[in-house]
């Protein structure tokens, strides 16, 4: 189980969660392998569709994460996010990451 972030993040795409996870696990919107960088470099056009990801492999659970995100974008856990019927936002995480969603 992993937290996931969710559609509230689209457009948004605000990095201080990104500033406090501890295991740099939280990526995108292009990039799988950085801590949101390219961020910095996109106007908000660019922003306009694109969110963060959590990779699950690498996060914690620690929840450092939710209090910074100004949105309100991320869930608990996979469950959490279906439960509130947000279920393409974990096949969207897990598809970045070139990952299955069981």
């Amino acid at each position: 189980m992993s937290f996931i972030i969710g559609k509230n993040c689209i457009g948004c795409v605000d990095t201080a969660c990104v500033n406090v996870c501890p295991v740099d696990c939280i990526n995108g919107p292009i990039y799988t392998d950085k801590t949101a960088e390219e961020v910095k470099s996109m106007s908000k056009e660019d922003l306009e569709d694109k969110q963060l990801y959590i990779n699950p492999i690498i996060c914690i659970n620690c929840g450092a994460c939710i209090p910074e995100c100004p949105v309100d974008a991320i869930y608990r856990d996979e469950n959490e996010a279906i439960l509130m019927g947000d279920v393409e936002s974990v096949h969207k995480n897990y598809e970045f990451y070139g990952l299955d969603f069981n």
